[in-house]
C-alpha cells in the first residue's frame, strides 16, 4: 500500500526533545548503553539550562533538555509509571507515552540481552496482534510488530520494535474517539 502526504513532503523527525534531570548521566545511558553517538550541545542562555542532541539513524534525532529548575517527573502524568507488561503505562494528555527505536528482528534476543547485561530492566518480547489481547504468544500472519519494553534513568518509557509485516487498508478500521468519549482521571 502507497503511503502519501498530499499535504506535506516531511522526511521524518528531525528530532524528538525531551527533559532529563541529569545531562551526564543522560548522556551515559544514549550514548554507551545505546550506543546513539552525541552530534549537537548546546549551552542555553542566561545559564537557563542545556540542549543535546543524539543521532538515532536515519537522519532522525532524541534531542534532550536539562532546565535548573524543571519541576520533577510525576509518574503517571509526566510519562508511565512502568513498562507494558511491568504495571501503569497511562500518561497524561500531550505527555509523551514513549519513544521506539527501530531494530532489526532478529537481534531483538541479542539487544535484550545487552540490555539486561547492564543492569536494565527489560520486559518480554512481545508479538503484537489483532486479536483481543493484542499479543500472540507465538509468531503468526497477523502479528503487525515485535517489541520489547524499558526505561531510562528519568523513567523515559523507550521500546525496541521492528515492523513485521506491510500494513493495508484493511488495518485503518476503527472509528477516531472524540473529546467526548474521555474520560480524565483526577490527579491524586
Amino acid at each position: 500500500m502507497e503511503n502519501k502526504n498530499n499535504q506535506f513532503e516531511l522526511r521524518g523527525f528531525s528530532h524528538v526533545a525531551l527533559v532529563c534531570s541529569d545531562m551526564a548521566r543522560t548522556v551515559d545511558f544514549y550514548s554507551r548503553i545505546l550506543g546513539l553517538p552525541l552530534i549537537k550541545t548546546v549551552d542555553l542562555p542566561d545559564g537557563s539550562g542545556q540542549h543535546f542532541f543524539f543521532d538515532a539513524g536515519n537522519g532522525n534525532s532524541l534531542a534532550f533538555f536539562w532546565f535548573p529548575d524543571a519541576p520533577a517527573a510525576v509518574p503517571g502524568i509526566s510519562a508511565p509509571v512502568s513498562s507494558p507488561g511491568f504495571g501503569e503505562w497511562l500518561s497524561a494528555v500531550s505527555s509523551l507515552n514513549h519513544v521506539s527505536f527501530e531494530v532489526p528482528a532478529d537481534k531483538f534476543p541479542e539487544y535484550r540481552a545487552k540490555l539486561k547485561a547492564e543492569g536494565i530492566k527489560v520486559g518480554p518480547i512481545v508479538n503484537h496482534d489483532n486479536s483481543e489481547s493484542q499479543i500472540a504468544l507465538e509468531m503468526n500472519d497477523d502479528v503487525y510488530v515485535r517489541s520489547f519494553y524499558f526505561q531510562d534513568p528519568d523513567g523515559v518509557l523507550l521500546e525496541f520494535s521492528c515492523w513485521m509485516r506491510e500494513f493495508t487498508p484493511e488495518d485503518v478500521s476503527h472509528e477516531p474517539k472524540t473529546a467526548a468519549d474521555w474520560r480524565p482521571r483526577a490527579i491524586a
